[in-house]
């Protein structure tokens, strides 16, 4: 005779503060996971990326390179390498463990608002205030990039990469998806100047906010508005959105110093999570647990779940 298979766990939302780094880089700009959710990078205005284990709150290195405050960084699938861009309009290819620079790529017209790695990490794409995204190869030495993507019509704000899809943001209020298999481009107009997109967890939706103080959940193939979701407020910065490690939650920094958890399928508002006073920057969302980063001012928060308790010398 079979069991029946245990009844899922309702989904828990991080809102316990475990620990906030002190991290001593001017304004952080961005914190991102790395791709299993073990460490993470702060972008500072300081000109320097650093990597950090959130849950001890230890730094584990610093990169120095950059010639003005870095805005975003990725790192790869095998934890080898980081990118990164920033308002010297160049992006970097750095070395995680000896902390040097591999390649600095150079021909955006104005700051790198945002990077990310293709799944091989063998191309970076970089969004920029130029209105172009451009794709680098970090195997080759040729200096120029291997293609441009110059679609949109005022600066790129967010670029996502799934196994072969690019999905873009612009300040011109168009979200953008290129299916690299079709060679096909599909646009969404959303009608105010987009802020963050995202791909859904199980690759069906696509998340994007924009500064009407709007998230909207749309059907990937078909455009299809599924969800809006309201509450915070975004008029005038770029800031993070995503969605929770399971697609239950639609989650969004805000300006009024909280991060707000929507009932992706209710729409309905779950949490609005106090963080300070300020502007929540950028945040981060562990890949498999309900795990939060929040960056506000020089500091990062980390966050877990109520029910979280600390491995031994994790606390």
């Amino acid at each position: 005779m079979a069991f029946p298979e245990p009844k899922p766990r309702p989904p828990e939302l991080p809102q316990k503060r475990l620990k906030t780094l002190d991290c001593g880089q001017g304004a952080v700009r961005a914190v991102r996971f790395n791709v299993d959710g073990n460490y993470c990078l702060t972008c500072g205005s300081d000109k320097t990326l650093k990597l950090w284990n959130p849950l001890r709150g230890t730094l584990l290195r610093t990169y120095s390179g950059h010639g003005y405050e870095v805005l975003d960084a990725a790192g790869s699938f095998d934890n080898s390498s980081l990118c990164s861009g920033g308002g010297d309009k160049a992006v970097v290819l750095w070395d995680v463990a000896s902390g040097q620079v591999v390649r600095k790529f150079r021909g955006h017209a104005g700051k790198v608002n945002t990077v990310q790695f293709n799944e091989e990490a063998t191309v970076i794409l970089s969004g920029s205030i130029d209105s172009s995204i451009r794709c680098w190869d970090c195997r080759s030495r040729r200096p120029e990039p291997v293609q441009t993507l110059d679609e949109a019509r005022d600066g790129v704000s967010s670029v996502k990469v799934s196994d072969h899809e690019v999905l873009t943001g612009s300040v011109d209020g168009r979200m953008r998806r290129y299916d690299l298999r079709m060679g096909q481009l599909f646009s969404d107009y959303v009608g105010s100047p987009i802020t963050c997109t995202c791909f859904s967890r199980d690759g069906q939706c696509t998340l994007v906010s924009s500064l009407d103080s709007t998230l909207r959940l749309l059907d990937k193939d078909t455009g299809e508005l599924l969800g809006e979701y309201k509450g915070h407020k975004n008029q005038e910065y770029k800031l993070d959105c995503c969605l929770s490690e399971r697609d239950t939650h639609v989650v969004s920094c805000s300006e009024d110093g909280k991060v707000f958890f929507w009932d992706l399928v209710e729409g309905a508002l779950a949490l609005a999570l106090p963080v300070g006073h300020g502007v929540v920057q950028s945040l981060a969302y562990h890949p498999t647990e309900p795990c939060l980063l929040t960056a506000m001012g020089g500091s990062v928060q980390c966050w877990r779940e109520e029910t979280y308790e600390a491995e031994d010398g994790a606390g």
